[in-house]
């Protein structure tokens, strides 16, 4: 998925990630709306759509896999007001400019602008008949950018939320979420799966998602009395990763048409079970067939990990990060040099359950899973040996699972 670049704001953006959550929460939505006042003349609405971590599950959501994310205090809010012509009047406090866009001249493609997220929106609930008759729309988010927090999803669903409820449209969370994922693959272009926009909708307070991607089936896992979520940000984000991604997937479709020519069921990866995939697996060529694997595996450890949570086992759960990690290192290669280096330093800290990358891969995040007695000394040494390797300071993030999308009273 491609992510959001701030261009300018960044320093407001950083002083609200070293807040405390609901302070950073209180002050971003209260300073949304004294600007929206000062600059439209009238009081707004406010909505508010998380960020997420994928605990585990990763590059399966395409395959009509299982994933297992979870939404995490980081947020997009979107204050927003009804017109009365047909128009969006769109400003962000991330990024420079108004933007206007006329709902009845919309073009037909993305500008590869930031504003290409608002108005795929807006084309995707019209798309669904659900008019959307105009809107002024101020936008500021903290959502770590680059960072492979989605923070795309989340500004999709907040304004997809915002649009709808100043329209009065009843529109529900699965529908909310399948809209987004249209807008993302049809006008900005990437060809994301649906994890994200459905868990900023659906995420809830303490629990992670366990989402069947075929069916959009879930049911919530506890994390409540668990390790603390630790997320690293490698500061880096490799200029291959868009164009490697969609090569991933198109080399799963390969690998699917390969494996129907003698398994007509077969119509995506999930549905090729580990213990099938070694005979299979001769049919494939030697690229193509480690990017199954990858995916095949994963699914059976998102199903493993979730019986993990059931049984209240955090050290089983981390094993399974651990192999997570390194399939993704080695068979779907999409990690890094700084991602490896990032789950090398934190195996060697006291009171580490596990340890994996998380997001599309190419830089990013980790996610980590630490006792809460041993989260100081985990920051303390990831941080200063991963500056003394790379010389880059990363930042680190003690994390609260939330829920997903809602307006903010």
């Amino acid at each position: 998925m491609r992510s959001l670049r701030m261009t300018q704001g960044d320093e407001n953006a950083r002083a609200l990630l070293k807040m405390d959550s609901k302070g950073a929460s209180a002050a971003a939505v209260s300073n949304l709306r004294e600007i929206f006042v000062n600059h439209f003349g009238e009081e707004p609405r406010i909505y508010q759509a998380p960020g997420r971590v994928n605990l585990i599950g990763e590059h399966t959501d395409y395959n009509d896999g299982f994933v297992m994310p979870a939404a995490i205090e980081f947020f997009t809010w979107v204050a927003a007001a009804p017109r009365r012509d047909r128009k969006l009047v769109v400003r962000s406090l991330n990024f420079p400019g108004e933007l206007e866009f006329e709902l009845d001249r919309v073009e037909a493609c993305a500008s590869h602008h930031w504003g290409d997220y608002v108005i795929g929106v807006a084309k995707a609930l019209e798309g669904a008949r659900h008019r959307v008759p105009g809107a002024n729309l101020l936008i500021s988010g903290n959502v770590p950018q680059g960072a492979g927090l989605s923070s795309s999803a989340s500004l999709e669903v907040a304004v997809g939320a915002a649009l709808a409820d100043v329209s009065g449209v009843a529109v529900g969370l699965k529908e909310l979420a399948l809209l987004c994922q249209r807008a993302e693959n049809e006008f900005v272009g990437a060809r994301c799966g649906i994890m994200d926009q459905f868990i900023a909708a659906h995420g809830r307070r303490d629990m992670a998602l366990f989402l069947d991607c075929r069916s959009l089936e879930f049911r919530l896992l506890p994390l409540s009395g668990a390790p603390v979520l630790v997320i690293c940000n490698t500061m880096v984000r490799h200029s291959v990763a868009t164009g490697e991604y969609n090569r991933r997937r198109a080399e799963c479709e390969e690998g699917v048409r390969l494996l129907a020519k003698h398994r007509p069921e077969i119509k995506a990866l999930r549905d090729v079970r580990l213990h099938d995939f070694s005979e299979l697996s001769r049919e494939l060529p030697s690229t193509v067939m480690r990017r199954c694997r990858h995916v095949i595996s994963e699914n059976a450890r998102v199903e493993q990990a979730a019986l993990a949570l059931e049984q209240g086992d955090p050290a089983q759960f981390g094993k399974l990060m651990g192999r997570s990690h390194a399939s993704l290192r080695e068979d779907y290669e999409v990690s890094c040099p700084e991602l490896d280096l990032m789950v090398e330093l934190a195996s060697k800290v006291e009171g580490v359950y596990g340890a994996r990358m998380t997001g599309g891969g190419f830089g990013g995040c980790t996610v980590n899973l630490v006792r809460a007695e041993c989260v100081d000394d985990f920051k303390a040494f990831v941080g200063s040996g991963y500056q003394k390797t790379t010389g880059t300071v990363p930042e680190i993030y003690v994390c609260r699972v939330t829920d997903g999308v809602r307006r903010v009273e």
